[in-house]
């Protein structure tokens, strides 16, 4: 099987590069290739966050439309359950993650991005999900994450036209968090990146605390996202990392964290 997906590791942040020309199609392949690159990030203890990065001209334009024509219900029954899975792997790395975003982030494409804590582009780039116009909705998180990201309305409105949004109104409706002038190749890459360098030799234990607390009390009403928040934060008191930062505080000192 040819690769099209990698992790690579520099100073404490891993890059999940997608590598498929001339457009990284995200077919059944290269979403199983995603899940282990996913997985090999959690797991790493040498990786502090993490960049999704499709290169420098382009992102991600969607799925693999050719592999998906000729399925059927029973086909797509199974199969989105593999594409859902693999998306979340992404979404449940816990650790900071974010998007560098190049040319377009199209339907699955702009799915994966979702899946980011935030999101970088260049300001050429182009986001969407143009699902409809295929007769079809989008599969992968679309309908949730997006509404979730920039409220139900402006969702509906992207979704129920399949338009793309260039940089600039994906940043005024909260879809981009940053867009970057640059023009560099490297220059999203490098924005991203920064941004994830941070984190490198940061609270582990609680940076991952604070990403699951805010997470998981967006699925649930107030008051349970409360005690959520409530029960993460006591426990953060058993780690050796608390007592670093606190003490360090008052000392005056930097902390020296040890993710534990």
């Amino acid at each position: 099987m040819d690769t099209w997906v990698r992790l690579e590791v520099e100073d404490g942040v891993g890059t999940i590069r997608l590598d498929r020309p001339p457009m990284n199609a995200l077919d059944t392949a290269m979403q199983e290739q995603i899940r282990a690159a996913a997985r090999e990030a959690t797991e790493r203890d040498d990786v502090a966050a993490v960049v999704l990065y499709g290169g420098e001209r382009v992102f991600a334009a969607g799925a693999d439309i050719k592999e998906m024509l000729d399925m059927s219900y029973a086909d797509m029954e199974v199969r989105s359950r593999g594409l859902t899975s693999a998306f979340d792997s992404v979404a449940r790395i816990p650790k900071p993650v974010v998007a560098a975003i190049t040319g377009y982030a199209l339907g699955g494409g702009c799915e994966l991005a979702l899946t980011a804590d935030r999101r970088v582009g260049a300001a050429t780039a182009r986001l969407g999900q143009p699902e409809i116009k295929l007769g079809v909705i989008p599969g992968a998180g679309g309908t949730q994450r997006l509404a979730r990201l920039v409220g139900p309305s402006v969702a509906k409105d992207l979704i129920f036209t399949g338009r793309m949004v260039d940089a600039a109104e994906a940043r005024a409706i909260g879809l981009l968090d940053q867009v970057v002038e640059d023009e560099a190749p490297d220059a999203v890459h490098a924005a991203a990146r920064a941004w994830a360098a941070q984190f490198v030799g940061g609270p582990a234990v609680a940076l991952r605390a604070a990403k699951s607390a805010i997470d998981r009390g967006l699925d649930v009403d107030l008051g349970t996202g409360l005690e959520i928040e409530r029960q993460s934060f006591a426990a953060l008191f058993a780690t050796q990392d608390r007592m670093t930062g606190m003490r360090a505080f008052v000392d005056k000192m930097p902390p020296r964290f040890e993710g534990r």
